[in-house]
C-alpha cells in the first residue's frame, strides 16, 4: 500500500495517542500511569483537572469522528467540558477504556475518507478534513502537555 496523505495523518494520530512519538510520552502512555486520585485533583487551583481534561479530549474525539462521517456537529452540540460526579478508580478506568475506543472509531473513519476529498470542509461551514484531522492530533497534544504538567504540580505539591 502506497504512503499516501490518509497513511500520514493514521500514523502521526497514533504517535499522538499509543507512542514513538519523538516529543515524549504519548497520550495513552501518559494517562496508564495516573490513578483516579491523581486524575481529580486540583493541583492548580483556577486549571482544569487531569480527568477534565481527559473527558474533554474524548469528547472532542468523538465529535471529530462524527465529522469526518458526515454528521455535522458544532462545537455547540459537544459537552465541552462534562461534569465529573463519580471519581472512584473504576469510573477512571471507564473513561481511559472509552477514550481508547473513540480513538480506535476515529481510526476507522479516517480510513474511509477519500484522499481526494482532504481539502474540502468536512461539512458546510467547517475545516477541510485534513485541517480538523490535524488540528485533533494538535488538540490532543497540547492537553497531553498540560496533563505531564498537573502530573508535575502534583508531584511537587
Amino acid at each position: 500500500m502506497p504512503y499516501n496523505e490518509i497513511t500520514r495523518m493514521k500514523d502521526q494520530l497514533k504517535r499522538s495517542f499509543e507512542g514513538k512519538a519523538w516529543h515524549g510520552p504519548a497520550l495513552n502512555e501518559i494517562l496508564s500511569k495516573i490513578s483516579a486520585k491523581s486524575a481529580a485533583a486540583r493541583p492548580l487551583e483556577n486549571a482544569h483537572s487531569i480527568w477534565e481534561i481527559t473527558s474533554h479530549i474524548h469528547a472532542w474525539q468523538n465529535a471529530v469522528k462524527e465529522r469526518l462521517q458526515g454528521i455535522q456537529v458544532s462545537w455547540k452540540d459537544v459537552n465541552d467540558w462534562p461534569a465529573i460526579s463519580d471519581t472512584s478508580e473504576a469510573a477512571w478506568q471507564q473513561l481511559q477504556t472509552d477514550l481508547k475506543t473513540s480513538y480506535g472509531s476515529l481510526l476507522n473513519a479516517l480510513e474511509t475518507i477519500d484522499e481526494s476529498k482532504l481539502d474540502q470542509p468536512v461539512s458546510e461551514g467547517f475545516s477541510s478534513y485534513y485541517g480538523t484531522i490535524h488540528g485533533l492530533i494538535q488538540h490532543n497534544l497540547y492537553h497531553a502537555g498540560q496533563i505531564v504538567l498537573l502530573q508535575k504540580a502534583l508531584a511537587d505539591a
